[in-house]
Formats: structure tokens, C-alpha cells, sequence
């Protein structure tokens, strides 16, 4: 039996199957294609618009990927960090385990004055340096 390796990237490949599709008691609708050829692919999984015709059609188009544009922290202590989104807001992130709940407030108020007089050292270094 002949097998057929090709590269998809960049071509379309036909193959023949059968496509079973349904619904789900939850209301989630499910979609299984069986090729009948051997086929040798490259595997994948991703996220697809999906579009299902009356005709039993069914049109799938991959999603572009998110450009996660992740920036570093502009300070940083023990338990928080604070960050410039890429929406020009301010994130401040305080994170502690549950068990050391008791010593929440006096770590909050320490770290987050700690990170605010950073902040003030900047902002009056800028203020001297740019006039």
C-alpha cells in the first residue's frame, strides 16, 4: 500500500474519510474526522473557527496566535512586584501563602511602602535629571 508524505505547510492536501459530528448532553457539539488513506502528518493542536454548513460542510480556520508582550517588573520586594502593563496602567502583585495569613498586614504595608519610596526615588531622580 502506497503512503503519501506531505509537507502541508504551505499546501492543501486532500484525503478522503469520514466526519462524524454531534452534540453532547452538556450542549457542547464534537466533531471527529477519520482519514481512510495512510497518510503520514505532521501532528498539531490549536485553537480554530470552526464553521459547520447545513450541508454537512465543515470549514476550519486556525486562530493566530496571542502576542503576549510580557514586561519585567519595574520593582520588586520580597512578595510583590510592581508593573507597567502593556496598557499603561500600574500592577501592583502581592502574593503570600495562606498559612502566613497572620502576617499579612504588617508584610503589606512594609513591602508596599518599600516599593512606594522607590517609586518617589525615581520619580525625583527623572525630575532632576530631565529638569
Amino acid at each position: 500500500m502506497k503512503t503519501r508524505k506531505s509537507n502541508i505547510l504551505g499546501s492543501q492536501v486532500m484525503v478522503d474519510g469520514m466526519m462524524a459530528f454531534g452534540k453532547l448532553e452538556s450542549g457542547q457539539r464534537t466533531l471527529d474526522f477519520e482519514c481512510c488513506e495512510d497518510v503520514v502528518a505532521e501532528a498539531f493542536q490549536g485553537n480554530f473557527h470552526v464553521q459547520g454548513m447545513r450541508d454537512g460542510n465543515v470549514y476550519m480556520t486556525e486562530n493566530p496566535k496571542r502576542k503576549r508582550k510580557r514586561k519585567s517588573p519595574e520593582f520588586r520586594d520580597d512578595n510583590c512586584t510592581l508593573s507597567l502593563g502593556t496598557d499603561n496602567n500600574w500592577y501592583f502583585k502581592f502574593v503570600l501563602p495562606d498559612e502566613r495569613i497572620n502576617e499579612l498586614p504588617q508584610l503589606l504595608v512594609r513591602q508596599s511602602g518599600a516599593i512606594a519610596q522607590k517609586v518617589l526615588k525615581k520619580v525625583l531622580f527623572e525630575k532632576e535629571v530631565l529638569g
